[in-house]
């Protein structure tokens, strides 16, 4: 008989939350080992008693067959004293905190509580709330760490002898679901509709189908999800979509749409409304079930103002039982755009919601299963051949990543003004929050500090400093300069150049181009169209663009006329689209520097150039007119050389004046000009790239910066860069927009700091 020895294994990651405990049991059973596992301050640890040879294969294992959630790393392994352990266990969660641990995250439902929700045989026959070890809510009914029943919204709803027999069952897929439950013990629905002096109620199976009948007569439902409300209507009914826009106050903003799963790999009402790649296929698939942006079918049956003066519509799987009972018995595509006012945080609580959206639904959906936490849905794109996240959410994030450089101490950076993340950063390792949109509203302003303390009590981790954005006035600025902690200000775009470094841990030089909006420079201009040399913490600006005024200040942000008037006052043209609405007298102001700060951000110049060509002169969301500009293009174009010559400073300057004409050239048809203007800019990137990398060398390119979520520019520019032989860095893992820039702001600080020392 083999001599039985005793083991004990911790492994950190991505361990709570998915059925890792009891895959572990499982695996220690099937190779006869005694001992027990359990939760230990955000790790698992694990005491396994055998023989040598079994231990071995157990260890082996461990990683090997993880479950499919699972990102599990090795801690380490240790041979212990034998505890004479009587068959093997999951034993209670240790107390305390730890900072191994990995919140656990969203995924949708399983195929096999799929199966059960459409089995009328099946005890959990059309139950909302269906889940498993594999699938079902978990960061937003988490509480506290370890992730146990009752440290979830779900402590509140005891489990029924059959949920508890299933629990106890090593043999069910439900063996210690921490979320699990059914229609006699679990959350139930219910539907509300008219005022609250003659509402209908409804609730259970019967709540599920008023709401179907009520998106079927066109009326706008709201309806409570995993992470907050959505506001869903039928997505062919014009009516109906036009009606959700003028009570949102969102007169084109492309809507979401949720689509049923059918057919064999669930895709066939999405192929149906869109060109369905293989790409774009896995991501609807994925099991965060993101929102994808895909190329429209002609003539799909949608409403016209679905996605109005665009090519592209935002598609998602239904990513939670009710949504696929709805989605299911509706059959066909609905409007689901988040539940909110303005950029504010998605809601979450009933009376908040009934209250806040009392103007916009006609009825409501509601469960009363707590959120703990707000999550919005992610987004992804594909760019440059790539699925890239333009926002993260529910199912993707908190977002982890490993950085080379370790923090000195633990650090919260709370990112720009818009697009908001918080990011907070500990020895190796950086936690980047979900999407939270803008602080500037008291809204906004109270769901940043709930998730500043939020994400600190999760991960058992206090921040000693924080970072920031140097422009004085953004909220988050204000924000960090008054919550008492020692305060760093950090350039706009040397964090949008820092997260690119960050991302890909290179360290050479860099050359990263950082093409936006506008964000603070330091020499206290308005950047948006930089390229910044050098490494993070010793970033040197060696090329920009012609700067040109910005008449109205923040007001051309949304009006692209008036960068449009701008360029052609530089370029010495008359456009009468930009005269009739005041020129001579915003000229006047101009001149005498009121009110009219000079820029060289790219993100204006796309402005400016869709309301030269004449699509879009007034924006009612942000990016509107560089999204309908780079609809219009339809094949590819030849570039218009823009001059490159360096100042007096030594700095590389791209002029784009030869633009003007040809922008206000209507004798070329507006796809050819839009595809022009895209090609020129790209070649405009490779021409600064070549003349910096001959005097600088640099071989690796990082592009970052919100324009870069254009695919026709983002591609045609990588293309270009391959074929003079550049390394080219595109984030992936985080959004290319500012929701990066609380990541580059932890990046950047350090790199400051291990200067200094």
């Amino acid at each position: 008989m083999e001599t039985a020895l005793a083991q004990r294994w911790r492994l950190g990651g991505r361990v709570q939350g998915v059925g890792f405990r009891p895959f572990v049991y499982r695996l220690a059973q099937s190779l006869e080992l005694t001992g027990w596992v359990r939760n230990d301050s955000g790790a698992v640890e694990i005491h396994a008693e055998g023989s040598l040879q079994r231990l071995r294969e157990f260890g082996s294992l461990l990683l090997a067959r993880a479950p499919p959630a699972a990102v599990a790393r090795l801690i380490d392994v240790t041979s212990v004293p034998l505890e004479a352990s009587r068959g093997f266990r999951i034993a209670a969660s240790a107390p305390g905190m730890g900072q191994q641990l990995s919140a656990p995250l969203e995924r949708c439902p399983c195929e096999a509580c799929l199966a059960e929700l459409v089995d009328p045989a099946a005890r959990r026959y059309r139950y909302p709330f269906t889940n498993c070890t594999q699938c079902g809510p978990r960061y937003t009914i988490l509480t506290r760490l370890p992730y146990d029943r009752c440290n979830t919204t779900m402590d509140g709803f005891p489990m029924c002898a059959a949920c508890a027999s299933e629990f106890a069952d090593p043999a069910d897929r439900r063996f210690h679901a921490q979320p699990l439950a059914c229609a006699v013990c679990g959350p139930s629905v219910h539907w509300t509709a008219g005022r609250s002096d003659g509402r209908t109620h409804e609730r259970g199976i019967r709540a599920m189908t008023a709401v179907v009948q009520a998106l079927r007569r066109g009326d706008i439902v709201a309806v409570r999800g995993v992470g907050g409300y959505h506001l869903l209507c039928d997505a062919a009914n014009q009516t109906a979509v036009l009606r959700l826009r003028a009570r949102k106050n969102r007169p084109a903003k492309p809507f979401a749409l949720l689509v049923p799963a059918e057919g064999p790999d669930g895709l066939d009402q999405a192929c149906r409304l869109a060109h369905v790649s293989a790409l774009t296929g896995d991501a609807l698939r994925d099991p965060s079930r993101p929102i994808v942006l895909v190329t429209v079918r002609g003539g799909a049956p949608l409403a016209a103002s679905v996605a109005p003066n665009l090519t592209e519509i935002g598609l998602m799987l239904p990513y939670s039982p009710l949504h696929h009972l709805l989605a299911q018995e509706f059959g066909a595509a609905l409007v689901a755009t988040s539940g909110n006012i303005g950029g504010e945080p998605v809601l979450t609580d009933l009376d908040e919601a009934e209250r806040l959206l009392g103007s916009i639904a006609d009825s409501y959906l509601h469960h009363n299963r707590p959120i703990a936490r707000a999550a919005d849905d992610p987004v992804l794109r594909i760019v440059a051949g790539v699925m890239r996240p333009l926002r993260l959410g529910r199912g993707n994030a908190p977002r982890e990543l490993t950085v080379s450089l370790p923090f000195r101490v633990p650090t919260l950076a709370v990112g720009a003004h818009s697009k908001g993340t918080i990011a907070l950063g500990w020895d190796d390792r950086v936690i980047v929050s979900p999407h939270l949109g803008d602080y500037s509203t008291p809204r906004g302003w109270a769901h940043l500090e709930r998730t500043v303390a939020d994400l600190q009590d999760l991960y058992g981790i206090r921040a000693e400093c924080v970072v920031h954005d140097a422009h004085p006035s953004f909220a988050s600025t204000r924000w960090a300069k008054q919550c008492g902690l020692p305060a760093i200000a950090v350039w706009h775009h040397h964090a949008h150049a820092s997260a690119v470094a960050g991302e890909y841990a290179v360290e050479s030089p860099m050359l990263c181009f950082t093409w936006d909006g506008v964000g603070l420079g330091s020499d206290q201009s308005l950047w948006g169209g930089e390229a910044l040399w050098g490494t993070p913490g010793n970033w040197q600006r060696v090329a920009s663009f012609r700067g040109f005024r910005q008449p109205g200040g923040d007001r051309a942000a949304r009006e692209p006329w008036r960068s449009a008037l701008a360029l052609c006052w530089e370029a010495g043209l008359t456009w009468e689209g930009g005269e009739r609405r005041g020129g001579a007298l915003l000229r006047r102001a101009a001149g005498l520097e009121l009110n009219a700060p000079t820029t060289t951000a790219v993100g204006r110049l796309f402005d400016a150039a869709a309301a030269l060509i004449g699509v879009c002169s007034m924006t009612s969301y942000e990016g509107e007119a560089a999204m309908r500009l780079e609809a219009l293009c339809e094949t590819p174009q030849a570039p218009i050389e823009l001059p490159l010559e360096q100042d007096a400073a030594g700095l590389w300057r791209t002029d784009w004046t030869p633009l003007v004409a040809m922008l206000v050239d209507d004798q070329q048809s507006v796809s050819v000009r839009a595809g022009r203007f895209h090609a020129s800019l790209a070649q405009a990137l490779v021409d600064q790239a070549v003349a910096i990398r001959a005097e600088t060398g640099v071989q690796h390119i990082g592009l970052s910066g919100g324009v870069f979520q254009n695919h026709r520019l983002t591609d045609c520019a990588m293309r270009l860069l391959a074929e003079r032989g550049f390394d080219v860095h595109l984030p992936c893992r985080l959004p290319l927009n500012d929701a990066s820039i609380s990541f580059g702001q932890l990046i950047e600080a350090e790199a400051l700091h291990a200067q200094r020392c």
